[in-house]
């Protein structure tokens, strides 16, 4: 005798849609499942319009459908079946099914058939069917995250190819808007610099971010809290219905953090689209930011206890709360309480917030509502460039010679008079060859910057004849983010240093002038 009360614990409660006219046939098929414990709900029909509106409203797990009937038929059930679902197992059981039939029906989409006179493999069938199907539904899954996956690498192919023609244009955007800075006789100008170079500025980060959400690589930058409320807020605007009130709160505007934009946006706007679901008939949607000082003792055994300060950035709701048991389950992969739902949202935020070093904390009331708080830990907020650039007369240079370059002839000039405006004696070269001759015409320079990516006479090519020529001072080289720098192409160590392109005024300053003091120092030892 098999263990009935191991099959009730091994199959969980099923629905079945049940096509039969005949009652006492529907009876006795059903006592094949008690009979091996199978524990499930029942819908019986016997026409077409009743097994369609069963088929939208029960949502069954299995059909187990007779052959014929007086008005309607198993194949006309299967065929509705088959246009609603393919998931959905289909069992005939019927009394007149023959071989020639039995095998049409499986060509069909039949799952199994059973004869009426001997329904003792009825409820092996079922197990089977139901059995099948969820692991059909998870290779199905399995292969939906799989082309998911390939696109994101195609994605990350695309923008690496893209970003280094982005950078190249968002150059001069940063470098113009600092030029036109200076003039700040004239207001006008000065308002269009500032603009010039804040909108280049915002194009780097979105270059950035999109590289980092593509490649699953998390960049560290300086977060303005308000900044990103305020795009979260932006992408709210379409998806808050009127029933929902929105209420956000900033208590500190300047409040900065280290983290990554992007990623931080994608976990509040999910948890914002979480709560609005979880109030159908209207609510309040609440998002605050504030700083707070955490002790020790707020940590968990399993989180790593770093008391200090920290941003919480919270979103609570007013709606139906979540129930002990759903709690329990919340991160675990692929659960999901919403039709539709992938059930890695939750996960991912978690993912998101460990990646930044902190934590989250849930409390949940059924009826009432839920509250995220998510909790990363405070960096010194950065100075900004022009701020730091007002009356610093340590970036002025001392009419040294700086040989410049660079094939873009619009970079080229930019960084020329960026370099002519603060002292420095420049000679813009196109091309590496170019370079060397001014150098055997006027000879060695103070400093060479130079671009990674030239195509008519490398960077290497270009560092090996510099060194042949007896340069032994720094060199600066503009390369993109992802660019790999061999300091072993340049003989004199530590006199090669890279800026990753798009370079702001000051890096591109700061980095010569200490560049010419490492050389001033490195001169004076050898002497």
């Amino acid at each position: 005798m098999p263990d009935k009360s191991n099959h009730q614990r091994s199959l969980p409660r099923i629905r079945v849609l049940q096509v039969e006219d005949s009652p006492l046939d529907a009876e006795l098929i059903l006592t094949e499942l008690q009979a091996d414990g199978i524990d499930y709900d029942v819908r019986l029909v016997d026409d077409e319009p009743a097994f369609v509106e069963t088929l939208e409203q029960f949502k069954p797990h299995i059909v187990l459908s007779d052959l014929s009937m007086p008005g309607f038929s198993g194949q006309r059930a299967l065929e509705l079946l088959r246009d609603h679902s393919v998931d959905i197992p289909f069992i005939y059981v019927s009394a007149t099914l023959g071989e020639e039939a039995a095998i049409a029906a499986l060509r069909e989409g039949a799952t199994d058939y059973i004869l009426k006179q001997n329904p003792a493999r009825l409820a092996s069938a079922v197990r089977r069917a139901l059995r099948e199907a969820e692991e059909q539904r998870a290779r199905a899954h399995a292969e939906a995250e799989l082309i998911r996956v390939q696109r994101f690498e195609s994605l990350a192919m695309l923008a690496g190819g893209l970003s280094h023609d982005l950078r190249n244009l968002l150059q001069p955007l940063l470098l113009a808007g600092d030029s036109l800075q200076d003039y700040q006789d004239d207001p006008r100008l000065a308002r269009l610099g500032a603009l010039v170079r804040d909108c280049g500025r915002r194009g780097l980060e979105m270059v950035q971010s999109m590289l980092s959400f593509a490649r699953g690589a998390r960049r560290a930058e300086q977060v303005r809290a308000q900044a990103l409320i305020d795009a979260l807020a932006l992408l709210l605007q379409g998806s808050v219905p009127r029933s929902v009130h929105l209420d956000i709160e900033v208590t500190d505007p300047e409040l900065s953090f280290e983290g990554n934009h992007t990623e931080l946006q994608q976990c509040l706007l999910n948890l914002c689209l979480n709560a609005i679901q979880a109030m159908p008939d209207g609510g309040i949607l609440r998002v605050v930011t504030t700083k707070v000082s955490l002790g020790s003792d707020f940590f968990l055994e399993h989180e790593e206890s770093l008391a200090g300060d920290y941003v919480r950035l919270s979103v609570s709701d007013t709606g139906q709360g979540m129930p002990e048991e759903v709690l329990k389950r919340l991160f675990e992969p692929f659960f999901t309480t919403k039709e539709g739902g992938t059930g890695l949202g939750l996960l991912s935020c978690r993912r998101i917030v460990a990646s930044h070093g902190g934590v989250m904390r849930l409390d949940s009331i059924p009826g009432e509502g839920s509250c995220f708080e998510i909790y990363i830990p405070l960096s010194r907020p950065a100075a900004d460039a022009s701020a730091l650039m007002d009356g610093d007369t340590s970036l002025h240079g001392n009419a040294e010679h700086v040989l410049l370059v660079v094939e873009e002839a619009g970079q080229l000039t930019l960084l020329t008079d960026t370099l002519d405006t603060w002292g420095y004696e420049v000679h813009a070269s196109q091309s590496g060859t170019a370079a060397l001759q001014w150098i055997e015409a006027c000879g060695l320079p103070d400093l060479v910057v130079m671009d990674a990516d030239m195509s008519l006479f490398t960077s290497e090519r270009t560092l090996a004849a510099l060194s042949q020529y007896g340069y032994r001072n720094g060199v600066l080289v503009l390369c993109r983010t992802d660019d790999r720098l061999d300091a072993d192409m340049f003989p004199v160590p530590g006199q090669l240093r890279r800026l990753n392109k798009p370079v702001s005024t000051r890096a591109l300053l700061q980095a010569v002038r200490e560049a010419l003091n490492n050389t001033r120092t490195a001169r004076v030892g050898r002497e």
